[in-house]
């Protein structure tokens, strides 16, 4: 569209420009003399006052017996002067007395350029169509290329971009050790099929987004040695139905004239969700586009060395004729790193990068539970940013923790300042939850605690795991609802008050209240899992979709909910009762200081540890 209104700009200026030129080149000749009528022309000629007439064409140059000044005239065209005197009324004899000069008319550059006048517009009209014609035929050929695929080349083996290869990651150890038979396959394929063995057609990288599925692909292909075409899922719809099947027909194509070659296709649940009955019709352009990569992939040849890789962090929507064996037949699942393999992604990431000798990386990689390997790329990167921020030459331990809490909850509300009263109230707040937790056996361990506010947080405490944990337990679940409504109870008992600070805290302590009865059965409904639930596992997702139960049991999974709650508020308020002097030291130190980081909580909480067989002789006296 731009190319077209430049070419119409273009015209319009060339039409601007020749008239222009006819403006300037019209003749002048006559312009600056007085013209008189045919008529009275005659009438002077009777009179005997006309000495001379020069005659050019249709113009007339008069000259007067009493006055050399010049006089135009003109005639009709295509008549004799003479005729055309006579047919106005002229003396024949007063004609022929006067002297009459026939010259040829000059016409200047106007012999030349009216003709060129007369063609160029229509000259211009037809390189207009011309290139308008060029350029519908140009969106013809891409009518027609945009049917095939629009896969990204990425190396050959001997050319490409960025060489990454499976020492460039780190956190997913058994992924790579799976991974490894393709790349041997693809390097010495005669090896396997000597021996009868089929490799998969299909490999399927699920987990969670950021842990390194398309990271992987791009390292089996350079480690392979092969071209590596690269598509999104999303790529092969378009408006009209069709193009999404003849896309992936052509992908399929051109990997295997490139054989041995890797295909990736990355987020394939847009193009592989399950097909329903009923809606969209077998023509919906999805569907089909689904149909036809099954097609390709039921279709290779046992020889064919084209191997299908594809990423999704949502398997459980993927069709199941996608699954089957013979197509994707080999799923391959990454998970979050544990605390080795955070260490090592951070020591990849931080390579080339001037870290200082107080630099800790097992520190950091303790202090990110449930960071992704892209989470841990931009926390490196935050803390290099942040040291350059400061003037440093070196990136810091100082600047490692701190991002840690930049990425988590966002860069610090410097603007935001918070008035006397808000500040006791949040000092409290999260000096309730750090009490809690370091009190209650089952609960985190207490990291730092702070009021400077952060994202949409006035203040946080950061709780994490003492070890990396698969599974959770019932004892668990309440000591994290205690720490959770531990800064509700706070406010309530210091203050006398409520504010809107726990908002957030209630939130969480109602979900998972309400899942230990519905979802976990670690109520005394028993082992029954209450309502039908559509989840997304990798996203942290799920929602409940059906109500399998009746009302009468809606009631007591409320009740039961309402009981979790009310356990956790009283093991809260026994806490923070018994241990009153404490929690007033630490929102003391919170309000003075704003910040508390985990040395100084630990020699805060041992420095009152003498005051517990005291708290535990007041009992029978307050019974």
């Amino acid at each position: 569209m731009s190319k077209i209104l430049k070419n119409v700009f273009f015209i319009i200026l060339v039409f601007l420009v020749i008239s222009a030129i006819f403006a300037l080149l019209s003749p002048e000749s006559f312009k600056n003399k007085e013209e008189i009528a045919f008529g009275q022309l005659v009438q002077d000629i009777n009179q005997d006052k006309v000495k001379e007439i020069t005659v050019s064409g249709d113009e007339i140059l008069l000259t007067y017996i009493d006055s050399e000044e010049e006089i135009m005239s003109r005639k009709e065209p295509g008549v004799t002067l003479n005729q055309a005197l006579i047919d106005y009324g002229a003396d024949e004899a007063k004609v022929k007395a006067v002297t009459v000069k026939i010259e040829e008319a000059d016409e200047g550059v106007w012999g030349w350029l009216f003709p060129v006048a007369m063609i160029l517009p229509i000259f211009l009209f037809l390189l207009f169509f011309l290139m308008m014609f060029r350029q519908s035929r140009g969106g013809g050929g891409q009518n027609f290329s945009f049917l095939k695929a629009p896969a990204k080349l990425f190396g050959d083996g001997k050319t490409g971009t960025e060489k990454i290869t499976f020492k460039d990651i780190a956190g997913i150890k058994e992924a790579k050790e799976e991974i490894e038979e393709i790349v041997d396959f693809l390097k010495n394929p005669k090896k396997y099929l000597k021996m009868g063995a089929r490799i998969p057609r299909g490999v399927l990288l699920v987990g969670p987004p950021g842990v390194g599925k398309t990271l992987l692909a791009r390292a089996v292909a350079n480690e392979s040695q092969v071209p590596f075409f690269s598509i999104a899922g999303s790529e092969f719809i378009e408006l009209f139905v069709g193009v999404g099947s003849s896309r992936a027909k052509n992908l399929f194509e051109t990997a295997k004239k490139q054989a041995p070659a890797l295909v990736f296709i990355d987020e394939l649940d847009a193009i592989g969700k399950a097909r329903m009955p009923g809606i969209g019709g077998g023509h919906e352009e999805r569907e089909q586009t689904l149909n036809q990569i099954l097609a390709e992939m039921d279709g290779f040849e046992r020889d064919t060395n084209v191997i299908i890789l594809a990423a999704t962090n949502r398997p459980e929507i993927l069709d199941p004729a996608l699954l089957r064996p013979g197509r994707f037949d080999r799923r391959i699942v990454l998970d979050l790193p544990d605390i080795k393999g955070r260490e090592e992604i951070l020591k990849i990431h931080c390579k080339g990068k001037p870290l200082a000798m107080n630099a800790h990386l097992a520190e950091i990689a303790e202090r990110t539970p449930g960071f992704s390997g892209a989470d841990l790329a931009n926390l490196v990167n935050e803390s290099a940013i942040l040291s350059a921020k400061r003037g440093k030459d070196n990136i810091y331990q100082e600047e490692l923790l701190e991002s840690i809490e930049k990425v988590l909850l966002g860069p610090e509300r410097k603007s935001h300042l918070l008035s006397k009263q808000e500040k006791e109230i949040s000092a409290y707040h999260e000096a309730g939850h750090a009490l809690v937790s370091s009190v209650l056996p089952k609960a985190e361990e207490v990291r730092k605690v702070s009021i400077v506010s952060r994202g949409m947080a006035a203040g946080y405490t950061l709780i994490l795991p003492k070890t990396e944990k698969r599974i959770k337990t019932k004892s668990e679940f309440q000591a994290e609802l205690s720490v959770l409504l531990a800064g509700y109870i706070t406010e309530k008992i210091v203050f006398n008050e409520l504010s809107t600070g726990a908002s957030n805290d209630l939130e969480k302590a109602s979900l998972i209240a309400r899942a230990l009865v519905t979802k976990y059965g670690m109520s005394s409904l028993g082992p029954i899992v209450f309502g039908k639930r559509e989840s997304m596992p990798f996203l942290g997702w799920e929602e409940e979709t059906e109500k399998n139960y009746s009302e009468n049991t809606a009631i007591k999974i409320d009740k039961e909910t309402e009981m979790f709650i009310n356990e956790a508020v009283a093991q809260s308020i026994k806490v923070i009762k018994q241990k009153r002097n404490l929690l007033n030291k630490i929102a003391k130190v919170l309000i003075e200081r704003e910040t508390i980081e985990k040395q100084e909580f630990d020699q805060i909480m041992k420095s009152n540890s003498l005051i517990k067989p005291k708290l535990k002789k007041q009992k029978p006296v307050k019974k």
